[in-house]
């Protein structure tokens, strides 16, 4: 017994104690966080061109987490929404981001998701003067998004921590780098400089301004697309915006990739102490897919170049930070839709929708209610809005009552569903499309009439577009690379909205005010 008790002492006392050495370690936050968004870009790009990638893609399906079931639960499937969504997890019905426009009844304007008239613009040929109505060439801020960001808790967490936007458009620079960025830059057609606004500096740092003053842009001017001639990235006669048409080009992608390897090396991002953040939305294969539909030869060209420039940038980011010190996530703002000469060749229903619906609208309200301006023109993508002085010799209810029932009454329209302000209001219940309609509505932003088309028909007369509640316009990419990942295909049901709250576990901060997604924890390797 006293051998025994002797040995236990012994054993004891040898044993590493959690008092001397202390609780384990926790695993070192990563230096830099990168979040990239690659507009209009759906899932099955990934699997349709596998075998063509061997630069990024081919890392973040190799080395990191595959999220193969990732929907957008929310309508309009459009570039300020799924751009707001990103690193904020908040839906429109949070955010306020409700469209890329909207009719604003307190301006009584139609805006923007990111115009600002109190701004100017920094780098670039104009767009100070205020208008009738907002447009993507004017000064710009993150001041319609009313929530935080990934990259504002961030800075919350640590003053000293940077974040840096880029993108050829103003609202994929600014809406997932948030309130707080050091920067967001985009592209100006007229100067074919990567320009910021007064909201964020006075005058575009060094580094920024040695990147324009190399005049990429020119010199693509003249280039040929390999495989595809037929393109030309001259903008019209008599234009003066001469780079008009370059975002719609491979290039646009290469001036994003470099000017993101300039904002990494200029603001030395990751290289200071501290974890900075960095977005990039690559906007190029959006204006290409508009034109060409998700089968066209050249969507694939554009995924295999966008593979390749993502190969590239992380190789400068191993170069300049390391990738065992960098978190990647990858996303895309929407997929989009087959074109309807697509879909009839699949012998699927689907066409252009033809019909002038404000015009049907406004001759069957001015049929049962008198002649009136019932509806403001132009003002939403996939919403009506009713001019409201109009209402004086008839009852709203009544009005949206009478333009549902027209609308419905129309079958060349296509219309699958119609909902009123007031069904929205009181909250519709039902399947996926009812709540996609209740988590894109913001009472004091959204339209009074919102519609649902069939599937696969289209507003306008040639290419395609997105902006519905079908998977082809929800089913989008979530990838995840670096320390604290684990590799590997998950198959079940995500949201993008997951992202943020995801990000901000993983950096011990805050989560974002508008969250409503969840810890992808299934991921996450244990400390």
């Amino acid at each position: 017994m006293l051998f025994r008790l002797l040995s236990c002492i012994a054993t004891f006392l040898l044993a590493p104690s959690p008092f001397l050495y202390g609780a384990p370690a926790k695993p070192a936050k990563p230096k830099l966080v990168v979040a990239i968004i690659v507009d209009q870009f759906r899932y099955d790009y990934l699997t349709r061109f596998r075998a063509d990638y061997h630069g990024g893609f081919d890392q973040f399906l190799t080395q990191g987490a595959d999220f193969t079931n990732a929907f957008y639960q929310q309508v309009p499937t459009v570039t300020a929404v799924g751009h707001s969504i990103f690193l904020s997890g908040a839906m429109p019905s949070v955010s306020g981001i409700i469209g890329n426009a909207w009719y604003d009844r307190d301006e009584g304007k139609i805006v923007t998701s990111v115009c600002d008239w109190e701004q100017k613009q920094i780098g670039g040929g104009g767009g100070e003067a205020e208008g009738p109505k907002c447009t993507d060439a004017d000064p710009a801020s993150p001041k319609r998004l009313l929530v935080s960001t990934l990259g504002d808790e961030l800075r919350t967490a640590d003053a000293k921590s940077k974040v840096i936007g880029v993108s050829i458009k103003a609202r994929g620079a600014i809406l997932p780098s948030g309130h707080r960025a050091a920067g967001a830059y985009w592209f100006d057609d007229e100067t074919g400089n990567f320009i910021t606004s007064t909201f964020y500096v006075k005058e575009l740092p060094g580094w920024a301004n040695a990147f324009n003053s190399r005049k990429l842009a020119a010199q693509y001017l003249d280039r040929k697309w390999e495989g595809f001639p037929q393109w030309d990235f001259h903008a019209p006669a008599g234009s003066k915006l001469p780079y008009l048409n370059i975002p719609a080009s491979p290039w646009g992608n290469e001036l994003i990739e470099g000017f993101a390897e300039a904002a990494l090396t200029g603001e030395q991002l990751g290289q200071r102490g501290v974890t900075d953040l960095l977005t990039v939305s690559f906007s190029s294969n959006d204006y290409v897919g508009h034109r060409t539909g998700p089968d066209a030869p050249e969507v694939r060209d554009m995924s295999i170049r966008t593979d390749q420039l993502l190969g590239k940038l992380f190789k400068q980011i191993d170069a300049k930070v390391g990738l065992r010190n960098t978190v990647v996530v990858l996303s895309a703002d929407h997929g989009v839709a087959p074109t309807p000469e697509q879909a009839a060749q699949d012998k699927v229903p689907g066409g252009y929708l033809h019909a002038d619906l404000e015009d049907a609208v406004t001759t069957a309200l001015n049929r049962k209610f008198g002649k009136a301006p019932w509806l403001i023109p132009g003002a939403g993508e996939t919403a009506l809005y009713f001019n409201y002085d109009a209402f004086k010799t008839a009852k709203r209810e009544e009005v949206l009552s009478a333009a549902r029932d027209a609308i419905l009454a129309i079958p060349q329209l296509h219309v699958a569903r119609v909902y009123t302000r007031e069904q929205m209001d009181n909250g519709i219940e039902g399947d996926f499309i009812a709540r996609a309609e209740m988590n894109g509505y913001y009472p004091r932003r959204s339209g009074d009439l919102f519609l649902i088309f069939e599937p696969d028909y289209i507003p306008g007369s040639s290419g395609t577009s997105h902006f519905s509640p079908y998977a082809y316009d929800r089913h989008v990419p979530v990838l995840f690379m670096g320390p604290g990942i684990k590799p590997g295909h998950y198959n079940e049901t995500i949201a993008p909205n997951d992202i943020a709250p995801t990000l901000a576990t993983m950096l011990a901060i805050q989560t974002p005010s508008g969250s409503s997604g969840r810890v992808l924890t299934e991921m996450l390797t244990p400390p």
